[in-house]
């Protein structure tokens, strides 16, 4: 009916787009520009989606930002009249005259998309473009503020545990600035219990950008758990006065540590221990039980495999002639004791070295050609600095 006003189309109007662009700019840090480009690419694709026979190219979108206006063009190219096949790109002499009689063969005509078409698309997809760049935006924030806690501590809330496969799904964070991370069955410790509703602390391994948003891969298992344990338990590592120099763990069963310090004054394992183990314990206490091996860091190899295959006696510590490797000599009623249950005393203190560790009894006697190692006896250990464990935290002596 004439007259009557017609309905805008639902969404947002090209004044209200550039009204957003400005306010994510503000308050986001979104380059308006950069949106604007989005948006105009955004309408171009949609109108060439439903006009298949227009080439993109000659789509064009005139902005105009003192008025807050946006306006489409299709460019149609004079052509004769012989050769006018493509009345989707191409206009002839004729049609050209009858606009402005200026135009010549080979000149480019700009005519205006249907205003109400044009306003349904940018309205459409302008609010469209404006939504994913306050989700890209959130999930910038968000990535930016995880990804500077890489390596850290976070707690976080068990919501989810999968039936399938074990995985559990955890908030960490707090607000807008909180996200979901999968805690995996491999990065769990074995037989620890996780339920609906459980505050644990993990460690971020890492932090991934991802179509759903920033994507946190978190850690039960990882050895840097156990070393920032310390440190927010201990404060002579906070300050730095004690350094954690390697760490081999089998997570629920297992961990050795191996701690040094420059300062003559301080005992790096009484400080990790803590007075009447307390430090050692809460940090057992938060790992279900797992039992921690702390023992003296140091330069001579020689020394530190015999310190790292506690709690075994070595007699001596053969190096190989060539390579990280060694054989390391423990009284014969001791052998058992070194190598460990299922051979996890001198796997971890293989790791935690970076040796190759050869164990033999006393009573061995190498055979022809074998020796190839050279002996050297390990420094008796210092008093009070002997490798400690959470089952005897008040006699660090042993």
């Amino acid at each position: 009916m004439r007259g009557k006003k017609q309905k805008e189309p639902a969404g947002m109007n090209p004044g209200e787009i550039f009204a957003a662009l400005e306010l994510l700019e503000q308050e986001r840090g979104i380059p308006k520009e950069a949106m604007l480009e989005k948006v105009i690419k955004a309408i171009t694709t949609a109108y060439q989606r439903d006009h298949k026979d227009v080439e993109e190219e000659n789509i064009v979108v005139e902005v105009d930002e003192e008025h807050r206006e946006l306006r489409m063009f299709i460019r149609k190219t004079v052509v004769d009249e012989e050769d006018y096949v493509d009345p989707f790109n191409e206009m002839s002499l004729e049609e050209a005259k009858a606009i402005s009689a200026r135009y010549e063969i080979g000149d480019v005509v700009n005519i205006p998309v249907d205003k109400m078409e044009f306003g349904r698309i940018a309205a459409g997809n302008g609010k469209q473009v404006i939504i994913q760049g306050l989700r890209e935006a959130e999930r910038g924030k968000v990535y930016d503020e995880f990804n500077s806690k890489q390596h850290e501590i976070l707690t976080g809330v068990v919501t989810r545990i999968d039936p399938r496969n074990g995985a559990a799904s955890l908030r960490i964070g707090t607000g807008a600035e909180s996200t979901e991370a999968l805690l995996l069955a491999g990065e769990q410790v074995p037989g620890e219990p996780l339920e609906e509703g459980m505050h644990i602390k993990v460690y971020v391994v890492d932090v991934r950008h991802s179509t759903r948003g920033p994507q946190v891969l978190i850690s039960r298992t990882h050895p840097g758990l156990v070393k920032r344990l310390f440190e927010l338990e201990v404060p002579e590592i906070f300050d730095g006065s004690v350094e954690v120099r390697s760490i081999a763990r089998e997570a629920g069963s297992r961990t050795k540590m191996a701690v040094w310090s420059k300062e003559e004054n301080v005992d790096p394992i009484g400080a990790c221990v803590g007075p009447r183990g307390q430090r050692v314990a809460a940090i057992v206490d938060e790992l279900r039980g797992e039992k921690i091996d702390i023992i003296k860091w140091s330069e001579d190899p020689a020394e530190f495999i015999a310190a790292a295959l506690a709690p075994a006696d070595v007699v001596s510590v053969r190096m190989a002639e060539e390579g990280k490797a060694c054989r390391c000599v423990v009284p014969d009623d001791q052998l058992s004791l070194a190598i460990g249950k299922e051979g996890q005393n001198a796997r971890l203190a293989a790791r935690l070295t970076g040796y190759k560790i050869d164990i033999k009894p006393q009573s061995y006697q190498p055979e022809e050609g074998e020796e190839l190692f050279s002996e050297e006896p390990p420094a008796a250990p210092e008093e009070g600095n002997a490798p400690e464990s959470k089952e005897a935290p008040e006699t660090p002596e042993e």
